[in-house]
């Protein structure tokens, strides 16, 4: 069982992130229990997380000890088991890669927690912009038609308003790059996206677009046309041309079912991570996260996926 001490309010009008934790807590002995939480509340909480994520870098610069983690997509028991293997903040520190909604059937509660752990502990909880976090994409694959059916379309308007603040790349302890797509061809420094301006929508092409979007690619040399039909996809040269250009060591990123829940490319210079395991409950596939040590060694926590009959893939989202 999970205990957390924190004080006994209830919601009231007033925003109280303790109150909205420790409701959320209760459901980590029980992930089945609802989201009870008022919407003026979630309306609260979103623009207490705008704020302290304006108030941030767009690449922030974190240090280590961090545990990193990739997509979760609304799976919010297996979120729960996890963070339950791992830690609570800030006892433990973590950098998620984003895609914290659509899929599964639970975002509200997975974007919720999420939140309120940002808003908790800002420097110890960091929450990267997937393309799942795109009112143009989330409006289609399920996160619009939860809030929709459990709250209304203006919430749904207010979770947008965050997702275009949040950051879209982030450092950790200036050696390991990590976003939640890949490279672009337009991107040679990473510390210049600091000079972005938010909000901001994710346009079709371009730099912020491939940071998002992009994906390796074994088979070619340079960038290459994306079979998603949207931005590019690129070879291991161009992974050892960025890391050698900006005196980097890894990069990571999310956005790609992977089987074993990780997955190296470029002779372990870009790693892949996953976390949601049987994904879309049509996948036999793990789940991962990635925990940087304090003297910068990177281990892996695996998550076994559960006996099901699907199917064995790598699939792109």
């Amino acid at each position: 069982m999970v205990e957390v001490d924190l004080p006994d309010d209830g919601l009231t009008t007033d925003f109280n992130v303790d109150a909205i934790l420790k409701k959320m807590f209760k459901m980590f002995n029980n992930p089945s229990l609802p989201l009870e939480i008022p919407e003026s509340q979630l309306r609260k909480l979103c623009l207490a997380t705008r704020e302290v994520t304006m108030s941030q870098p767009v690449v922030p610069e974190l240090s280590a000890p961090v545990n990193i983690c990739g997509d979760i997509h609304g799976q919010f028991e297996d979120f729960v088991e996890q963070i339950k293997v791992i830690g609570l903040p800030p006892q433990q520190n973590y950098l998620f890669l984003g895609d914290y909604v659509d899929r599964g059937k639970r975002s509200l509660e997975t974007i919720c927690l999420l939140f309120a752990f940002k808003v908790k502990y800002p420097n110890n909880v960091f929450l990267l912009r997937g393309n799942h976090e795109c009112a143009s994409i989330n409006r289609i694959y399920g996160f619009y038609d939860e809030c929709k059916r459990r709250y209304n379309i203006k919430i749904w308007k207010t979770f947008t308003d965050v997702f275009n603040c949040l950051p879209l790349a982030a450092l950790v302890e200036n050696t390991i790059f990590c976003m939640h797509g890949g490279l672009s061809p337009d991107l040679s420094d990473p510390r210049a996206l600091n000079k972005i301006e938010r909000p901001l929508d994710i346009p079709n092409r371009g730099v912020l677009c491939d940071l998002l979007w992009s994906d390796p690619d074994p088979d070619i040399v340079g960038f290459g046309d994306n079979d998603r039909g949207v931005s590019f996809t690129f070879g291991a040269n161009e992974v050892s041309k960025f890391l050698d250009k900006n005196d980097l060591s890894l990069i990571v990123r999310a956005h790609q079912v992977v089987e074993d829940g990780f997955e190296f490319f470029c002779k372990r210079k870009m790693v892949t991570l996953f976390s949601a395991p049987n994904y879309c409950g049509e996948f036999d596939n793990a789940a991962a996260t990635l925990t940087v040590s304090k003297d910068l060694v990177c281990s892996f926590r695996v998550y076994k996926p559960k006996p099901v009959n699907v199917v064995t893939s790598t699939r792109k989202r």
